[in-house]
């Protein structure tokens, strides 16, 4: 991955805005052992660069010819992937917006067609079509079809998954602002995302007698909840429990996305039961035990695919593996962590201490057990008391204090996930992601994650999606077109007793 010291980052930001006259004077710039703009030196510097690119990336074909032209050779996908692996962080800033910025899209050559289309507004409708199929072809970037010979290759798509990685590193550090970047990244999105559609993946279980290699992957992989040992990934994929992955024939034995399914008699309310306990399971699975499907993690192991649909697909697809061994099962739910509730809970606390509002959030009897817990005074001290009781997870070492806060916390959690919104749809990812599924935010859980990273993350609570399989389709639409969230009578409840005392 790339990533970038602030000076680093400020350099490189700037070089990005310089018009492409004075870039390529810096770059015909004398070095001094190979030193230009870069700080370190790079193999064959960047005339070495240029006259890579120049080589490898071949002119986009005439629009008559653009069926016609011989493919160019396999070595210049492996030249190409071979000098930028040998590049380091800095220097593949400077290759990637120079093949964006020089090799992209010939926009003399798109204004000239599409003023062409405007004059032909009233010719015939052939001729209209005629022109802007050539529009749609000019707007083909140069390095395209380079990205495409490079997924042919033995390596290449997993090389240009990494490199998307390294682009949205780059976006998202604002390493380099330049919109040339931005237009390589949508390219290599819209291509990844037909590679990757999911009538071409293929759903495999996971098992104890699967490839030690891919068992290695996964216990690496896995985001929510760590793997701590081999002993704790053979419980993961044993008795009553179920391991799915999608894998790509273009990446062999290398899992795409993840889904750790609990098999259970009711929809679990914590985690601890399902990753933690270490009481034995059956080694003989009974049918009779096992009534509901807990997603408790799905995790993307590649980066470069972020953006790309898939977690989607293979929940979907996991339901029915699911009824077909299982045909009397009929709740499906996840067991999902609130990433991010404590820390939007702290920059709450610290809003509603300058403004004076810390009554509206806790009941008088609350802030009472929290003055006498922290020995702080009323008001402004003993918001301060509680912001860094949370910022720390001192809370949880006192029994009382814990009683007192879980009606509060358990309120402020449900308006966190419900009523705080990104563009109008739910800020926190997790629930914007289930709900894009369809799934229903069905039930929140007190002391669900009581572990160190559980507590700070969101107060050890966790919250159940539940998929009711005949509403999906209509949530999700609901969802994705209206903003409206499908929710159980204790979301909508705790949401309502917020309101009443935040006067919302």
């Amino acid at each position: 991955m790339i990533f970038h010291p602030a000076n680093w980052a400020f350099r490189s930001s700037v070089w990005c805005w310089r018009s492409r006259a004075v870039l390529k004077a810096a770059l015909k710039a004398s070095d001094v052992n190979g030193y230009r703009w870069y700080s370190t030196p790079i193999r064959g510097g960047v005339t070495g660069m240029e006259e890579i690119l120049a080589r490898v990336v071949a002119p986009l074909p005439t629009y008559e010819t653009r069926d016609k032209s011989p493919p160019p050779p396999e070595s210049n996908s492996l030249e190409f992937m071979h000098f930028y692996g040998s590049l380091d962080k800095e220097d593949k800033l400077g290759f990637l917006t120079k093949l964006s910025q020089d090799f992209g899209v010939d926009h003399t050559g798109v204004s000239e067609l599409a003023l062409r289309l405007l004059d032909a507004q009233l010719r015939d409708l052939v001729t209209i079509l005629q022109i802007e199929d050539r529009l749609r072809y000019g707007l083909t970037p140069r390095y395209k079809q380079l990205l495409n010979h490079i997924s042919r290759a033995e390596g290449g798509v997993k090389f240009l998954v990494d490199l998307r990685a390294d682009v949205i590193e780059i976006i998202s550090s604002k390493a380099c602002e330049a919109p040339h970047i931005r237009d390589l990244n949508g390219t290599l999105k819209s291509l990844l995302s037909e590679w990757f559609s999911v009538g071409l993946l293929r759903l495999e279980r996971i098992t104890w007698q699967s490839p030690c290699e891919i068992l290695q992957r996964i216990s690496q992989y896995e985001a929510v909840h760590p793997i701590r040992n081999w002993t704790d990934l053979k419980r993961r994929v044993g008795p009553y429990r179920r391991c799915y992955a999608f894998t790509h024939a273009a990446m062999p034995g290398e899992p795409l996305v993840v889904l750790h399914v609990a098999l259970t008699e009711d929809i679990s309310d914590n985690i601890q039961s399902i990753v933690r306990e270490l009481a034995a399971l059956d080694f003989e699975e009974d049918v009779n035990k096992i009534n509901a499907a807990i997603f408790y993690s799905i995790s993307s192991t590649q980066a470069g695919l972020q953006g790309v649909e898939l977690g989607n697909y293979l929940i979907k697809r996991v339901v029915r593996e699911l009824q077909s061994e299982f045909p009397h099962m009929a709740q499906f739910s996840s067991l999902s962590p609130i990433p991010g509730f404590s820390s939007w809970l702290q920059g709450l606390l610290s809003q509603y201490k300058k403004e004076g509002r810390g009554s509206d959030l806790l009941s008088e009897q609350e802030w009472k057990e929290v003055e006498q817990a922290t020995d702080s005074a009323p008001g402004s001290a003993a918001i301060e008391a509680l912001r860094k009781l949370i910022a720390t997870s001192e809370w949880m070492r006192s029994e009382r204090l814990t009683r007192a806060l879980e009606p509060a916390l358990m309120r402020l959690c449900a308006w966190y996930l419900y009523g705080e919104k990104r563009r109008g749809y739910a800020l926190n990812p997790v629930a914007n992601f289930h709900l894009q599924n369809g799934a229903s935010m069905w039930r929140l859980n007190w002391s669900a994650d009581t572990s160190p990273r559980g507590v700070a993350n969101s107060c050890g609570i966790m919250v159940n999606y539940r998929y009711f399989l005949n509403e999906t389709s209509k949530n999700s639409a609901l969802y994705l077109q209206n903003k409206d969230i499908a929710a159980s009578e204790q979301v909508l409840g705790l949401v309502s007793q917020f309101q009443k005392s935040s006067k919302l």
